[in-house]
């Protein structure tokens, strides 16, 4: 097998490599990956400015541009041949209901499914410092390892949400459905020491629907969430009552 790994942390996050060094058990691991953070960038393309390329060691190569990039490099430019599997992660962090719309980590196996190769994106249900990304990539060959013999169904790649603890700890793997999530969007503005406007964006702390079936009732519970996404946004359910008006 030849496996192409790519994150949104950067190539030099703790998560690329845990996730790198176990898909070895697998096959011939070939890293490309965004040569700093670019979390929360989705599924942007770098159109106004050209890409550099740096590689770092033999197999591991540093894009100056986004994870939707490094997939497009990887597999146009960069690899020999089409690679069989493309997985993203492991993200410091959840990407959970409607995160995965923000997520570089997702973004990335979305571009890769959007190509036809068979695509995961991993996370790490914490934002704190943790002791756990080797035992969540020891999940994420398990999760591999079934794609590579059962395939997937077509125009499919699956987010797996893995939580924060070790592997002992964990509950059985479960095939969950996209949560949702409920918050208040905020600005914070400040004023800087020349006397200037600047602005962060964020949010109150969401609340979380705890629903049975969803990947963050899974989280919750320790139990690794597998959810297969794909790239139809069209709500089906809305055509035949759009198909009424008059235009």
């Amino acid at each position: 097998m030849n496996i192409m790994v790519t994150n949104d942390d950067g190539i030099h996050a703790v998560g690329i490599r845990a996730l790198a060094e176990a898909m070895t058990a697998l096959g011939t691991v070939t890293v490309v990956a965004p040569d700093r953070e670019k979390s929360a960038v989705g599924h942007s393309l770098t159109l106004h400015s050209p890409l550099r390329i740096l590689e770092l060691r033999p197999g591991w190569y540093a894009v100056d541009g986004t994870p939707t990039d490094c997939v497009n490099m990887g597999v146009h430019n960069m690899l020999p041949a089409t690679p069989d599997l493309v997985v993203s992660g492991i993200n410091h962090g959840a990407n959970l209901g409607d995160d995965v719309t923000y997520s570089g980590t997702v973004a990335a196996a979305m571009e890769a499914n959007l190509m036809g190769i068979p695509a995961i994106a991993f996370s790490l249900a914490t934002f704190e410092a943790s002791d756990h990304f080797t035992a969540a990539a020891q999940v994420a060959v398990k999760i591999a390892r079934q794609v590579i013999t059962n395939g997937l169904p077509g125009d499919t790649f699956l987010n797996v949400n893995i939580p924060n603890c070790p592997l002992s700890d964990m509950g059985p793997p479960v095939i969950t459905r996209q949560g949702k999530r409920s918050f208040i969007g905020k600005i914070i503005d400040k004023t800087d020491p020349r006397g200037r406007k600047y602005y962060w964006m964020g949010s109150e702390e969401p609340h979380l629907n705890d629903e049975p079936g969803t990947d963050f009732h899974a989280i919750n519970r320790r139990q690794v969430s597998i959810t297969p996404l794909h790239l139809d946004l069209t709500n089906h359910k809305s055509l035949k009552i759009l198909a009424g008006w008059s235009f």
